[in-house]
């Protein structure tokens, strides 16, 4: 989906449209997401605020509404499920098809793409950006090459050449950390990475040599896996104010653990880790965790051991301005259905 959360928002209030739009905090927050008119002026998603404001002074923030862009997802999620039933979401906004089993016989993957397209348009009057290709690394890439509203193909026996001229640091699995190491050793585009033998790659990257070795030459074993399981659930918060008195905190902590626990509720899980989170003042981020040997039995349990964490970091010497709660090392219930990673702000 194109700016996704940013396009509901102008979507459902006209007064935003063609205006430069973000949601999120304007005050202590950052940027969830940026309509194309604010990114016009630098202005991106995971941005602080502040920033953003001074890039683009006539900013408009909008308070995020997760209950309104989930409707939105399972409305699009629907339509998928309509051509194959092979869809692997990424986040509320994006997914993977593999439309191999074709059902409704259209024949060409393109035609799909084009027609599931149109069907987003119509039936939610949003646009969506589509990749067509025989990976998902391909797919994926292709996916972010003619946003908005565009559609990119790269078929068979091309996806080596389209990855030549491409930067490393838009390749799946190739992360800031990753992209900078690769920088140091001479690799800055998908030509550089193919020059490299894959014993160099082993050597410098372990065990994902032979991934960054496969990509370079258009090559992605990954499957479309519409089971894949949460890793974590979790939700944070960025205060208007910094806070140092325990109360205070214990009682954002409280808030925070209602929205987790009811998305670990819906979902139908349990998990045996959790953790936490603290931004301070001055940005620096700590975490604490606490593993048990069995699942964490309700709520209450969830905000006891978060809050037991929490004093671990009392008094605090400097004011917090963030701070989140995690459940992980997640298990399906019996009789809950698949599920997919979730990580979101309140």
């Amino acid at each position: 989906m194109d700016a996704f959360y940013a396009s509901v928002e102008q979507r459902d209030d006209p007064a935003l449209r063609g205006k430069p739009v973000a949601v999120g905090g304007m005050h202590r927050g950052v940027v969830a997401a940026a309509s194309y008119e604010a990114r016009r002026y630098g202005v991106r998603s995971a941005m602080p605020s502040v920033t953003a404001l001074r890039r683009c002074p006539d900013l408009v923030f909008v308070k995020p509404r997760f209950d309104a862009y989930r409707a939105v997802s399972q409305q699009i999620r629907a339509i998928f499920l309509d051509y194959t039933p092979l869809v692997e979401p990424l986040s509320l906004d994006e997914a993977y098809l593999d439309v191999t089993e074709d059902l409704k016989g259209i024949g060409v993957a393109t035609r799909i793409a084009e027609e599931i397209r149109a069907r987003i348009r119509a039936e939610t009057g949003l646009t969506a950006s589509a990749g067509v290709s025989y990976n998902k690394f391909l797919a994926k890439l292709a996916s972010d090459q003619n946003k908005p509203d565009g559609l990119c193909v790269i078929p068979p026996g091309k996806g080596e050449a389209f990855v030549a001229g491409l930067p490393v640091s838009r390749f799946h699995g190739v992360g800031p950390r990753t992209a900078e190491k690769m920088a140091r050793l001479g690799i800055e585009t998908g030509s550089d990475l193919r020059a490299q033998s894959l014993a160099f790659l082993q050597h410098n990257f372990g065990s994902s040599g032979q991934y960054f070795h496969d990509l370079a030459r258009g090559i992605c074993h990954r499957q479309v896996r519409p089971d894949r399981p949460y890793k974590s659930i979790g939700a944070e918060d960025t205060f208007f104010d910094d806070l140092s008195d325990e109360a205070d905190l214990v009682a954002e902590l409280d808030r925070i653990s209602q929205t987790v626990w009811r998305r670990v509720t819906d979902k139908g899980l349990s998990g045996r880790t959790v953790t936490l989170k603290v931004k301070y003042r001055d940005f620096q981020i700590v975490s604490r965790a606490r593993t048990l040997d069995r699942p964490v039995h309700g709520r209450a349990e969830f905000l006891e051991i978060g809050c037991a964490l929490l004093r671990t970091l009392l008094p605090v010497a400097k004011g917090v301005r963030l701070m989140g709660l995690t459940l992980s090392k997640l298990d399906t219930k019996v009789g809950a259905p698949p599920v997919q990673e979730l990580e979101l702000p309140l």
